[in-house]
């Protein structure tokens, strides 16, 4: 492999170890799950509420029927973004404050370049 010579103003190259497996593994999932307008919507409105929602009033929420709101708090869930605790057959919704911090801590990370400059 030839070594190119590199311009003259090239910031000099520091050394990023790589992620973690099980972190990078969990990132993607979380911003995966929030690639969607619906899920992000979803995570925003739990966000302003005061604690875990009911079901009920998610999907009173949303232009969008029930089976599809409960899959969307599925991918959520299964992120790690959310919690979920049940009283009899309704489900609450609530952010999962580890996963909220993992996504912070993870543009936290990429902010972390564009500080150093």
């Amino acid at each position: 492999m030839s070594r190119r010579t590199r311009p003259q103003g090239c910031c000099p190259i520091r050394k990023a170890p790589p992620l973690a497996r099980s972190r990078r593994e969990r990132l993607l999932a979380a911003f995966k799950a929030l690639a969607d307008p619906v899920r992000l919507e979803l995570l925003h409105f739990l966000r302003s509420q005061e604690g875990p929602t009911c079901v009920c009033d998610i999907v009173d929420r949303f232009d969008k029927s029930q089976p599809t709101i409960s899959h969307h708090l599925k991918v959520l869930r299964e992120a790690g973004l959310l919690t979920q605790s049940r009283a009899g057959i309704w489900a609450f919704y609530a952010p999962d404050p580890e996963g909220l911090a993992l996504v912070a801590q993870a543009w936290e990370g990429l902010d972390a370049g564009a500080a150093a400059r």
